[in-house]
């Protein structure tokens, strides 16, 4: 596959514009075409980076500031609406890129379904991976609506490649009856009580790959999302789960789920900023 040109836009706040010499490498994929509810998420990565200038670039959270670190934004992938596989396949094409430069993928969405080809190319990278996915709703069905690539089947088209063991799922407050068995069968559900460190005990030394759903957020706090679900986090919960996993063996990550006409006052949209930028800081926290 040919590489294809990314559209470029405004930066993510401190970003560099090229890929050489960065230890991590952001790219959007603006693409919503299963969403079931309300669409929007493609406009999400360009959202982020609007009001990415209004942060500090230093987080008290972890103590760590973005210009002490080395990431690029190349700007977003373009994507065709209404296909599905092709979508996929390019944003799989450039993580593997990026993997076989050292560097950290990162990407902003979208819906969730890009994370499977994010997880993809990080398991040719790192075969022993595991999977952590915060999220309102377990994504675990085998298909919905007879559409077998879809946001709500993203996380059992992953389980069916590493298994459900090396899958820890928190925050999901929605499922069907027998995906909430399935996981409870399991052990890997945690509530929105569970703490950062268990989180980073359950990932021990094993290199992790992290999605972020940000309808994990509570739409009290985050109503800018397809698919809003009243139960969740707040965001300092959040954030601190995230920190807490500073240190681990990060090989890729992505932030989802945005849909910022939903939220006319871009609070939501500073919401995924502030959690984009303490996945830069958490995720590169051994460089």
């Amino acid at each position: 596959m040919n590489a294809p040109q990314l559209l470029q836009g405004i930066p993510f706040l401190a970003a560099q514009p090229a890929r050489d010499g960065a230890h991590l490498v952001l790219f959007g994929c603006p693409f919503d075409s299963t969403i079931s509810f309300r669409p929007g998420s493609r406009f999400g990565p360009q959202a982020i980076r609007a009001v990415s200038d209004v942060l500090e670039t230093y987080c008290p959270v972890l103590d760590r500031d973005l210009e002490d670190v080395t990431f690029a934004d190349v700007g977003d992938l373009p994507l065709p609406p209404g296909d599905s596989r092709a979508a996929l396949n390019m944003v799989r094409h450039l993580a593997a890129e990026i993997h076989a430069g050292k560097q950290i993928p990162a990407g902003l969405g979208g819906e969730h379904l890009l994370t499977l080809p994010l997880v993809e190319a990080a398991i040719e990278a790192h075969p022993n991976l595991v999977v952590l996915q915060f999220d309102a709703h377990m994504d675990m069905r085998e298909d919905y609506l007879g559409v077998e690539l879809s946001h709500a089947t993203v996380m059992r088209k992953i389980c069916d490649i590493i298994g459900p063991q090396r899958i820890l799922q928190v925050g999901p407050r929605s499922g069907t009856r027998a995906e909430f068995a399935a996981a409870n069968r399991l052990g890997n559900l945690k509530t929105i009580r569970v703490t950062g460190a268990e989180i980073a005990e359950w990932i021990g030394d094993r290199p992790v790959y992290v999605t972020v759903d940000l309808d994990v957020l509570d739409p009290s706090v985050f109503p800018g999302t397809g698919t809003p679900e009243p139960g969740g986090v707040d965001f300092a919960t959040l954030q601190i789960w995230i920190a807490a996993l500073a240190g681990k063996q990060w090989v890729g990550w992505d932030v989802m789920e945005l849909s910022p006409v939903y939220d006319p006052t871009q609070v939501s949209a500073v919401v995924a900023a502030k959690v984009v930028r303490t996945m830069i800081l958490a995720s590169l926290a051994r460089n």
